[in-house]
């Protein structure tokens, strides 16, 4: 079997599982479904089979998260390959194009097997052996393959794959007829009785050199550009950044518009052993395996006489109790609450746009903020004064730093850490605190090999995020 050079999406605004999922952390780092996050799940299962050659994932990100991909895949002890950064988003036919240039530089006539790192799909096995069957299309015929999830409902919120006739059994491919756009109710009450419809998972297995030879058919207007955004690409920290000013005169426009509508060498293997793109909090109910009465819950919480219901706790520490509830969502974080009608599951984006709108910080950003070094969390805001609880990840260290408008008292109580202001430099263990002036030159370093806490109390005139002077910085911050 040829090498299966796995291609990982990993962008996206996460709006429609707001309040949990919001731009700053979308869903596909959030554990949603056990303990894990989508993306660590997809990259599990982009490590293919034991006996079959799959090369490290290709991921594309943008410089929000370029620190969080690595970060979680280095926590299940997956090394990644190359990670390109984005400068901006421009839906997924650049950034497809992108992955196909650049291993093109190495290997033409490499397999590439394409996916959004925020699906739930639970057979492993299952999935491999499809991609299987669709790289059999790719030798035999050099077909563009998609892949179709046999539907078990008429669904409105999918994109639809006519075959050329209905699948039988297994997963061989199938010519593809045409795509469909998300149908009405009747409509697709109406394709599901055909038969040979499937959705449309987005996922995508062709050589490099045919997805190269597409795009030179049906989008040539995106070649140049994306072309001279891989070949002046700059190295950073690992990440290859492609050319924002080259990238930034790209076409905003999907694969599927830009190249598989268009193309005639298509063929899909049907799939049917389990598959969501947890579109919506609806979507999580039905995989968070809910009761008889359809009841799923998460974290503290409490349900008396509902029905139906989707009911999370997202703080430990807070109790959620939901009674005579029936049809309804409701999500509890420390600093957003969602209630909403189960009916309503995919007009959630709408609230995120209201509240962004209004100037809601909780639009798009959670309570914790997640660094390159770790993470934070302000527990407390008062007048001239702010408290945060910060975490610094093992051998990680802040930015040498100083401030116009604040002074900081900082208490560890986990860990030990290294500390420097100005000339001086010290170890600061658990229950020891220290003071920062006004002014001063600072930073703290976690020297051990277990994560490092520290309690910090800001005082000053002004305590916003961007009164900092970084003089040095391991992350190459500005």
């Amino acid at each position: 079997m040829t090498t299966i050079h796995p291609i990982i999406l990993c962008g996206g605004s996460g709006t429609r599982l707001w309040p949990l999922s919001r731009k700053s952390y979308p869903k596909q780092f959030v554990p949603l479904i056990g303990d894990s996050s989508l993306l660590q799940d997809c990259a599990e299962r982009m490590q293919g089979p034991k006996d079959a050659p799959y090369a490290k994932p290709l991921i594309l990100t943008n410089d929000a998260f370029r620190f969080v991909v690595p970060e979680q895949l280095g926590a299940i002890g997956i090394d990644p390959g190359p990670i390109l950064i984005e400068p901006e988003g421009r839906n997924t036919a650049p950034a497809v194009l992108a992955a196909a240039l650049y291993l093109a530089a190495s290997n033409p006539d490499a397999i590439m097997l394409v996916a959004p790192s925020d699906h739930v799909i639970p057979d492993k096995a299952a999935f491999h052996q499809a991609v299987t069957e669709g790289a059999r299309a790719i030798s035999d015929r050099g077909d563009l393959v998609t892949f179709g999830i046999t539907p078990d409902r008429p669904e409105t919120g999918y994109g639809y794959l006519k075959l050329s006739h209905a699948p039988d059994t297994g997963n061989t491919a199938i010519a593809l007829d045409r795509f469909v756009e998300k149908p009405d109710l009747r409509n697709a009450q109406a394709m599901i009785a055909d038969g040979s419809y499937l959705w449309n998972s987005g996922i995508f297995l062709f050589a490099v050199k045919d997805i190269i030879a597409a795009f030179k058919e049906h989008a040539s207007a995106l070649l140049d550009p994306v072309g001279k955004a891989v070949r002046e690409a700059k190295a950073d920290l690992g990440f290859l950044r492609l050319d924002p000013r080259a990238w930034g005169t790209v076409e905003d426009i999907s694969i599927d518009y830009a190249v598989m509508e268009k193309a005639r060498n298509l063929s899909v293997v049907p799939y049917a052993s389990g598959w969501s793109d947890v579109g919506s909090w609806s979507a999580v109910q039905e995989l968070s395996n809910p009761d008889a009465d359809g009841v799923a819950t998460t974290g503290q919480v409490t349900t008396i006489d509902c029905r139906n219901v989707l009911v999370r706790s997202e703080t430990p520490t807070q109790e959620v109790v939901a009674m005579g509830l029936e049809n309804m969502i409701a999500v509890a974080m420390p600093d957003a609450v969602l209630v909403a009608s189960m009916d309503k599951a995919q007009d959630v984006k709408q609230a995120v746009a209201a509240l962004k709108a209004k100037g809601a910080k909780q639009a798009e950003s959670l309570p914790v903020d997640h660094r390159p070094w770790g993470w934070f969390e302000s527990l407390v805001i008062g007048d001239r004064f702010q408290v945060k609880r910060i975490h610094v990840h093992p051998g990680a260290s802040l930015s040498l730093q100083s401030h116009h408008h604040r002074s900081e008292h900082w208490i560890v109580v986990q860990g030990t850490a290294k500390v420097t202001i100005d000339e001086d430099v010290r170890l600061i263990s658990e229950n020891q605190s220290v003071y920062i002036p006004l002014g001063a030159v600072h930073r703290m370093e976690n020297p051990g090999k277990v994560p490092m806490v520290l309690i910090e109390v800001q005082t000053g005139s002004y305590l916003g995020e961007d009164d900092i002077i970084r003089y040095e910085d391991v992350y190459a911050r500005s």
